[in-house]
């Protein structure tokens, strides 16, 4: 069934280069097809902007980007089309030279939309909730001083799993697994899973490993006191809030999921073997 199309906002990572250009492209295109579009140019840290209702989404730029345009779009069911201008990309599958028939595919109904998992990720402190975030990566609690060591406690749901010294604690999404989580030893799941990993950062004790758990499940990460660095929490490694001894950390599923655009030009398993290139080192 045909996708009625009539506004289009593309957010676009300035910093990358040729994006403006491809912005401009973009809007032309749009434009000269009735669809108004809006566009959302940036760089370095951006700042949220004002939304309003749209039928599209366009990320040009990398992974980043898609990151930052999943979260900034987590109120709504806005599907994005996620367009690669960087150099490693897991959720971005079309490339510059793909996103018009990409585009006209997905207005056509030729082109299914894949529902992602997002966390909610909650600061408790003295009982009260101090800060909220929503990510479609991970969420990691670690140092954020030159000691790299820190001590915290893990709750799922009203089970104690324990108490770790590590370099930090990520809990990572199916989108995220390919990202920090697997550069920390964790497994690659399909993007598309109901799950979440629980990803100790190089733990002191080599028992402790990474935990598959269910996407309902509650976590807790608690800070414990007597730490000898501070200590930070990062979500999708682009928002980070400062954290106390005893502040409590809870991570749950998002009541919304991101809404990435599939690619029929190739699938996640190939995206895998190109990226990682099995069969030998890392592809850059």
């Amino acid at each position: 069934m045909a996708v009625d199309i009539k506004r289009v906002l593309v957010i676009a990572n300035l910093q990358k280069e040729g994006v403006g250009e491809v912005a401009d492209e973009v809007r032309g295109y749009l434009e000269s097809r009735g669809i108004t579009v809006v566009v959302f140019g940036y760089r370095g840290r951006p700042a949220q902007p004002a939304l309003e209702q749209f039928d599209l989404a366009i990320s040009l730029g990398g992974d980043g980007t898609v990151l930052f345009s999943a979260r900034i779009l987590s109120y709504s069911s806005v599907p994005i089309l996620a367009v690669n201008l960087g150099d490693f990309g897991f959720i971005t599958e079309v490339t510059r030279e793909e996103w018009k028939d990409a585009f006209e595919k997905y207005r056509n109904g030729d082109l299914g939309v894949g529902e992602r998992l997002m966390v909610s990720v909650v600061v408790e402190r003295n009982g009260r909730e101090t800060a909220q975030f929503t990510g479609l990566n991970d969420t990691v609690v670690s140092s954020g001083g030159i000691s790299k060591i820190i001590k915290l406690a893990v709750t799922l749901g009203s089970s104690s799993v324990g108490r770790y010294r590590a370099d930090g604690i990520m809990v990572a999404t199916p989108t995220g697994s390919t990202a920090y989580s697997a550069a920390a030893g964790g497994p690659i799941l399909h993007p598309e899973m109901d799950a979440m990993i629980l990803n100790p950062i190089s733990p002191f004790t080599l028992s402790h490993r990474p935990l598959v758990v269910p996407a309902d499940e509650l976590i807790y990460i608690e800070v414990e006191e007597d730490q000898r660095t501070d200590v930070i929490l990062t979500v999708d490694g682009q928002s980070v809030f400062p954290l106390l001894p005893r502040d409590k950390v809870r991570v749950s599923r998002a009541r919304t999921r991101a809404r990435i655009i599939r690619s029929d030009v190739r699938t996640f398993y190939e995206v895998l073997r190109a990226k990682l290139n099995w069969s030998g080192e890392p592809k850059h």
